[in-house]
Formats: C-alpha cells, structure tokens, sequence
C-alpha cells in the first residue's frame, strides 16, 4: 500500500473529535489514567459510562443540569464531580500525554494541522497599563 494514502487513511481516523468511546477502548486506553479515590463508596455506575455521560456534555455543549441520564441512572452532579476530579487531579492531562506519545510512537501525529492559540499574545498598542483587569477603563482614567 502506498505510504501517502496509509498516512491519509490513519489521519482520518483522529480528525475527529470522540463523541462516544467503546467500552473496549475505553478499558485499552482511558481507564489506566483515571485516578480513582482511595476511600469512600465506589461509583454506581462503571466509568466507562461515566466518562461517555462527559464526553456527551463536552461535545454538545449543554450546561451540566440539562445531561439526562438514561433511566435516571446517576444525577448529573455526580457526573460533574467525576469530571471535575478528573481535572483537578491531572488524570485528563495524564491521558493526553499518552495519546500524544502513542501517536507519536505509531508515526500517525499530524504536526501539520497544529496552530497556536492567540488568547494570550501580548497586545502591542491600546492596552492599558493596569495589571489589574477592569470591566470599565473610563472609571480607571478618571481616577
């Protein structure tokens, strides 16, 4: 098979952003970087269904009220709260090094859709010179 079209047929694959992972995957893949709570009850539901209640919410973009389980298996303040833990305690980052380090390993990391975030590049004329943000610059001049 030609290189360049098994380069084309394995970037598609992850030109897509996940909205649902198999359960096999998510055992292969995902579960070895969650970190679980070393006390307290264990969750009613498997993380598998956890993680994809998450996805569902990230994808979609809905608020964490409007996630509606099936058959109101888990109130979304649960779901939440996995997330949130998973955040602060740096499983999410954790399982995008590996990705990122698997990609690399099997030579399907695309360098070439990368681009860099203009959220914090410095502003080089208008800014004013308070370090403190303010919602309102005329009250800032006047004092």
């Amino acid at each position: 098979m030609d290189t360049q079209l098994k380069t084309a047929m394995s970037s598609f694959v992850y030109n897509r952003i996940p909205t649902k992972v198999s359960r096999k995957d998510f055992h292969r893949y995902i579960d070895p970087y969650l970190k679980r709570p070393k006390t307290g009850p264990k969750p009613k539901l498997s993380l598998y269904k956890i993680f994809n209640y998450i996805l569902y919410v990230l994808h979609t973009g809905i608020q964490w009220d409007q996630l509606k389980t099936k058959r109101n298996e888990l109130h979304y303040t649960n779901v939440y709260k996995w997330h949130n833990r998973w955040s602060k305690n740096g499983s999410y980052q954790t399982l995008f090094n590996a990705s990122i380090i698997q990609l690399h390993q099997t030579d399907q990391l695309d360098n070439s859709v990368l681009h860099g975030d203009g959220s914090n590049t410095v502003v080089k004329k208008g800014a004013s010179a308070s370090a403190i943000p303010v919602i309102s610059t005329r009250k800032v001049k006047k004092n």
